[in-house]
């Protein structure tokens, strides 16, 4: 297990003074980084390994959204590994210890030359020593795709978009895809499913299906071929 303290941010925060659902993301992602570097099992140790830890799956339940200055503490937890696939926790509490949101994610080792999955070495998993994961509720990680979708905008990928393995980064999927809700939508549950790595210079063909609680956006190549696709679940404020 790790835990951090954090305080929310003036710039992770939306017009109504509350952390954003990305910025939330992002503290998830930075809290298994600071994890991963102080195990020594980082970012420098995996590229002289020449592997990657890719992102195949993101649920992240969220309770409420925090306000600017409040203190919070994040954490994280691997619970499992399955061959080539590794799972962790995430979670975000307040002061009095009371979560905030809950996440469950899937990962996937990969060797970057090749692109093929690889198994995890003794020294990683002993590294991270799984614990019991969390009480919340685990849905698939594959999301269904609807019918009747209607075409977003064509977005190109550019430097901005990318992470230090040059391919776009799990947050930039879901920050494209939270432009489509209606504004006066919450998002109280984020799925992603992760299809394949998004380069600079790729161009993303977003399809929209809207449902009456939840939004599905597929980030698709101009082949039809999805990237990720993301399920916004929420309500009206």
């Amino acid at each position: 297990m790790y835990v951090f303290d954090a305080r929310i941010r003036y710039s992770e925060a939306d017009c109504e003074n509350k952390l954003t659902l990305e910025g939330l993301l992002n503290y998830f992602q930075d809290c298994s980084t600071f994890q991963s570097e102080d195990l020594g099992l980082g970012v420098k140790y995996l590229m002289e390994l020449g592997q990657v830890w890719a992102l195949s799956s993101w649920q992240i339940d969220v309770e409420r959204y925090p306000e600017i200055g409040e203190r919070v503490k994040v954490g994280t937890l691997p619970y499992d590994f399955k061959g080539f696939i590794g799972f962790r926790n995430f979670w975000m509490e307040d002061k009095e210890g009371r979560r905030i949101a809950a996440a469950n994610s899937v990962w996937t080792l990969l060797d970057l030359k090749s692109g093929r999955p690889m198994r995890p070495s003794q020294e990683m998993i002993d590294g991270y020593r799984v614990e019991a994961r969390l009480d919340m509720e685990y849905l698939p990680r594959k999301i269904a795709i609807p019918e009747g979708g209607e075409a977003g905008t064509e977005l190109v990928i550019t430097r901005h978009h990318l992470d230090t393995n040059y391919h776009v980064n799990n947050g930039q999927y879901v920050k494209i895809a939270l432009e489509y809700p209606e504004e006066d939508f919450e998002v109280r549950r984020l799925r992603a499913e992760y299809k394949k790595q998004a380069y600079l210079g790729d161009v993303f063909c977003p399809v929209v299906y809207r449902r009456e609680r939840s939004y599905v956006i597929s980030l698709n190549d101009r082949k039809g071929e999805p990237y990720a696709v993301v399920e916004l679940t929420g309500k009206r404020k």
